[in-house]
């Protein structure tokens, strides 16, 4: 049976940055997530790239796969890294002239994602035989984006030159036919706004930022890049920072770019 999960959600958030393998990070931060009260009745969602770059990759994927057991209102999304290993692997349908295996294997950090699944370095064939169908069915079946009806979460961010119906509608059916899927991949697209006609807040992760921002049409919440540094998830619509890190044993205010009354724009719509 596939795994599907939710593309389109409603109510209180929690968004997690890129987790790339730090899995000792990302418990910390459900740990402290299911200490809120209102735990059960907030939506979870990673912002993607579990896999690459740090050390266990392999125990991001299960930790997900745990908390879409155990919390119902838990989603994800695909990143750029996510995407290439799918295609690498040959799970999904992509251009031969692609050469994603030589690419991801090259240039996405990958050992140690070859390394968590007990397989050997840049042998594609042996990691895909050790990955399980839970974590294959998992990582081929995430989302592009998920919507909110005030927030759109999509790895990379939007084109700010290209109208927003026809992004969404690429997003929300995965087009496959793409050799390099923009919106998981473009690092220009982080710095951005999105176009004009959006009507929502775009809420993205991709490249590394030193503090979590919150701009009244983006929000950017990765903060480690795999490397180093407290895993961040910001709260909404409270506008809250939780960290990873030991400095930050509860919820705190978030950076903020305010509108004129002090508060983002779309902060009133919240109900």
């Amino acid at each position: 049976m596939s795994t599907s999960l939710p593309t389109k959600i409603q109510g209180p958030v929690a968004v997690i940055g890129d987790v790339h393998g730090q899995v000792d990070k990302l418990a910390i931060i459900l740990d402290k997530l299911k200490a809120l009260p209102d735990y059960e009745d907030r939506w979870i969602v990673l912002i993607g790239d579990l896999v690459d770059r740090g050390p266990d990759p392999r125990g991001a994927v299960d930790l997900l796969c745990q908390t879409v057991r155990d919390h119902q209102r838990t989603t994800a999304i695909a990143g750029n890294h996510e995407f290439a290993m799918c295609a690498s692997l040959g799970w999904f349908p992509t251009q031969d002239s692609a050469f994603w295996g030589d690419r991801w294997v090259e240039y996405y950090n990958s050992e140690s994602t070859f390394a968590s699944y007990g397989a050997e370095i840049g042998n594609l064939i042996d990691l895909n035989a050790r990955v399980s169908a839970e974590h294959r069915d998992l990582l081929t079946n995430l989302p592009w984006c998920v919507e909110h009806p005030q927030l759109l979460f999509v790895h990379a961010g939007l084109d700010p030159n290209s109208p927003f119906s026809v992004q969404l509608q690429i997003l929300r059916q995965r087009d496959f036919s793409l050799n390099r899927p923009q919106w998981l991949c473009e690092r220009a697209f982080v710095a951005a706004d999105p176009p004009a006609d959006c009507p929502f807040v775009v809420v993205s992760g991709h490249v590394r930022v030193s503090e979590v921002v919150l701009k009244p049409k983006r929000i950017l919440v990765d903060t480690t890049g795999g490397d180093s540094g407290d895993l961040s998830c910001v709260l909404m619509p409270e506008r809250k920072v939780i960290s990873s890190g030991p400095s930050n044993p509860s919820a705190r205010p978030a950076r903020t770019s305010p509108d004129r009354a002090g508060k983002p724009a779309w902060w009133n719509l919240w109900g």
